[in-house]
C-alpha cells in the first residue's frame, strides 16, 4: 500500500512539476523584455541566466561529467541543439509577436515525425501523416496573405521561432537515439549550450563582454530570478519527461501556449485574430495527435 502510495504521489509530483514547468516558458518572455528594454540584449540575458543556472545546478550534477566525457560528442550535438532552441526562442519572443512565435515553436511535432524517420528509420504511421497534415495547415492558414504572398513567416523573429522549433524537435530525437546519456548529463547540455551559444553570438555582435560589470543590483535580481526560475524549469522538465508517458507529457506541456497567450494579452496587448486562431487550433491538435505515435 504504501510503496502504491509513493508511487502514485510520484507522478502528481511529476504532472505538477511539467504544469510548473510550461507556465515558466510561458510567461519567461516577459522578464527577458523588461530586460531589454533595460540595456540587456537578449543574448547577454540568455547567456547570463544560465551562467547562473548552471552554478545552481553544478553541485547536484558534477559528477555527471564523467558520463559527459564517455559520450563527448553526442553531449555536444544535445549541447548545441539546446543552445539554439533556447537563444532562438528567446530573441524571438523579445523582439517579435509572442504567441504567434509560440505557435511557430509548437510545429514541432512535424519536425519530430521527419527526423524519426530520417534518423531512428521509423515508419510513418496514420498519425505520423495526420500529425504533419495538421501541422502544416495549420502553419498555412496562420501564415496565409490575403494579397497572394506565400505562406511564410513575416519577419526574423518568426524564423527564430520556427528554427529554435526545429532544434527543440532535433534534440529530442537526437535524444532518443542515444539514450546511454544519464538525466543529469542531460540537464548539464542545455545549461552549458544555453551559455556558450549566446556568448559566440555576443563576440560575433560586437558586445563588450565587460559591460556586465555596470549593471544595476535590480538588473542582477531580475537576471538571479530568471535563472531561478530556468533552472527549477529545467529539473521539473526533466523529472516529469522520465515519469510521465509521452502522450500525457506533450498535453500537459501545452499548458505553455495557454499561459503564453494569457501573458501577451494582459501583458503586452497582443492577441490572435480570425484565421490565426484557426490555425492555432490545429498546430495544438497536432501536438496532442503527436504524443500518441509512439502508441501507433
Amino acid at each position: 500500500m504504501n510503496t502504491c502510495h509513493a508511487a502514485h504521489r510520484g507522478k502528481v509530483l511529476a504532472v505538477f512539476g511539467l504544469l510548473m514547468s510550461a507556465a515558466s516558458w510561458g510567461l519567461i518572455w516577459y522578464p527577458y523584455r523588461c530586460l531589454n528594454v533595460q540595456g540587456v540584449s537578449g543574448l547577454t540575458a540568455s547567456m547570463l541566466t544560465y551562467v547562473l543556472a548552471l552554478l545552481m545546478g553544478l553541485p547536484l550534477y558534477w559528477r555527471e561529467f564523467a558520463s559527459v566525457w564517455r559520450h563527448k560528442w553526442v553531449w555536444l550535438v544535445l549541447a548545441l541543439s539546446a543552445g539554439i532552441t533556447n537563444t532562438g526562442y528567446v530573441l524571438a519572443v523579445i523582439h517579435g509577436e509572442v504567441m504567434r512565435v509560440a505557435l511557430l515553436f509548437y510545429l514541432a511535432p512535424l519536425w519530430t515525425v521527419l527526423f524519426s524517420r530520417l534518423m531512428l528509420r521509423e515508419r510513418l504511421s496514420v498519425m505520423g501523416y495526420w500529425v504533419m497534415v495538421l501541422s502544416m495547415t495549420g502553419a498555412v492558414v496562420m501564415l496565409w496573405h490575403t494579397d497572394g504572398r506565400w505562406p511564410l513567416p513575416n519577419n526574423v523573429s518568426e524564423w527564430l521561432g520556427l528554427l529554435a522549433g526545429m532544434s527543440f524537435a532535433f534534440s529530442n530525437v537526437w535524444a532518443r537515439k542515444v539514450e546511454q546519456v544519464s538525466l543529469g548529463a542531460k540537464a548539464l547540455a542545455i545549461w552549458i549550450g544555453c551559455t556558450l551559444l549566446p556568448v559566440l553570438g555576443e563576440f560575433n555582435s560586437g558586445l563588450h563582454p565587460l559591460a556586465v560589470l555596470h549593471y544595476s543590483w535590480m538588473v542582477w535580481s531580475e537576471l538571479g530570478a530568471v535563472a531561478l526560475t530556468m533552472f527549477a524549469a529545467t529539473v521539473l522538465m526533466q523529472n516529469g519527461l522520465a515519469r510521465v508517458a509521452a502522450n500525457r507529457a506533450i498535453v500537459i506541456l501545452l499548458f505553455e501556449l495557454v499561459v503564453t497567450a494569457l501573458s501577451a494579452w494582459w501583458l503586452a496587448g497582443e492577441m490572435l485574430v480570425g484565421k490565426e486562431w484557426v490555425g492555432a487550433a490545429m498546430i495544438m491538435t497536432a501536438s496532442v495527435f503527436s504524443g500518441r505515435l509512439e502508441q501507433s
